[in-house]
């Protein structure tokens, strides 16, 4: 019996190893495809894709507006992935080589899937973290209101174009009133989701876009912002929230301090070369403040004008001080240089969260002040022939 009860032991042994082996390569491939606390791994699925072709993940440049990649990597088999560390939930894109368009979803620490069909990446199935699960559900419900809006569209083209013929005012108002009702569904929506998730990263996005209504509800963003998690708050878009709203309701008590009658404010802000100037020294007979940056194309357009004038009136009094909302300091240099202006230039680096703009409750540029000799603002937001205009008149005084 000593022989079979041997053979016994021994394929028990054997068989043992086996599993200890097996359970071994089951952890090692589990730790392979599970991120850990302070990292994500991004696997990705798409069909009908060559083995070599790229995909690159992308990220908005806070600055520039423009997109800027941030990792890339191969396909193979129709798979992906992306390894890496996220400080703080944002907003990222995927753009897969030959495919057109590019895929949004929330970049945050932990396990993301992607299921992208290369026909039609909106149809795109991204899950596995909580803030990418709510931006799915999210624009799954503001895609039905959005198929109702396309449909009434459709249903009422026709009548919308022949009342638009006929000037038939009634009509056109109806249907502008039925369609309407879908805006005030989407804000519905908006609002209810604000009210029951405040954790999620896609509130203050919701919140941020209530900023770029014609007049903004303040008291509802602050209601809003108020409700949110400190863990959203913390995050670049929550502290964002919370200067915006700052800048609309400290501005009250300087709207007046600003306005044409008033002295205006003084001011200091750091020159091109490190130097620090202020509007005091820079008062002339007539001053120009002049709000402008180097990416705002319609303050671009103005400058060969506003070169041309003080050229030709700088030595009868003109000075101009311009306060540029720009971040990046080598584009602001840049475009000095290019745009020759050689009178003042200062700037906080910080666009809209500049002090100076704050305190002169700047909410777009171009936009400028013209001071008599006193630095009393006697006009505003005047630019071309209207601008010279005034400064001759001054001048002329």
């Amino acid at each position: 019996m000593k022989p079979m009860i041997h053979d016994y032991q021994k394929n028990v042994f054997t068989m043992n190893k086996k599993i200890v082996l097996l359970l071994s390569l089951v952890v090692v491939l589990l730790s392979c495809n599970k991120a850990g606390d302070n990292e994500y791994i991004i696997t990705g699925t798409i069909k009908g894709i060559d083995n070599g072709k790229t995909v690159t993940l992308e990220v908005q440049d806070q600055v520039t507006g423009q997109l800027k990649p941030i990792d890339t990597v191969k396909i193979e088999n129709g798979k992906f992935t992306f390894k890496g560390s996220a400080k703080e939930p944002e907003m990222h894109l995927v753009q897969v080589e030959t495919v057109e368009g590019k895929v949004p979803f929330i970049l945050e620490n932990g396990d993301i899937e992607m299921v992208i069909n290369k026909d039609s990446v909106s149809i795109t199935k991204v899950s596995g973290t909580y803030n990418n699960e709510e931006l799915t559900s999210y624009k799954e419900n503001g895609m039905k209101i959005q198929k109702k809006m396309m449909k009434f569209q459709k249903d009422n083209m026709a009548k919308m174009t022949q009342a638009q013929q006929k000037n038939d005012t009634v009509v056109m108002n109806g249907l502008r009133k039925e369609y309407s009702k879908f805006q005030e569904e989407f804000a519905t929506q908006s609002e209810e989701y604000l009210n029951t998730h405040p954790k999620a990263f896609i509130a203050a996005l919701i919140i941020e876009g209530m900023f770029n209504q014609m007049v903004p509800d303040v008291s509802k963003i602050k209601k809003y912002y108020t409700a949110l998690d400190k863990s959203i708050k913390d995050t670049k878009h929550g502290k964002n929230i919370k200067t915006k709203l700052d800048q609309l309701t400290k501005p009250v008590a300087a709207v007046g301090a600003t306005e044409v009658g008033s002295i205006a404010p003084d001011f200091i802000a750091p020159s091109p070369t490190g130097k620090s100037i202020s509007l005091k020294e820079s008062l002339g007979k007539v001053t120009i403040i002049d709000f402008w940056a180097s990416w705002c194309a319609p303050c671009r357009a103005e400058n060969p004008a506003n070169v041309a004038m003080y050229n030709e009136l700088h030595a009868k009094g003109l000075n101009i001080i311009g306060v540029s909302l720009d971040k990046d300091a080598a584009k602001w240099k840049e475009a000095i240089a290019k745009d020759k202006l050689t009178w003042n230039q200062i700037s906080n680096l910080k666009e809209f969260d500049d002090p100076i703009a704050s305190t002169y409750n700047i909410k777009q540029i171009p936009s400028t002040l013209v001071l008599d000799a006193s630095g009393k603002i006697v006009a505003k937001d005047l630019r071309g022939a209207e601008l010279k205009a005034k400064v001759v008149e001054l001048l002329g005084k």
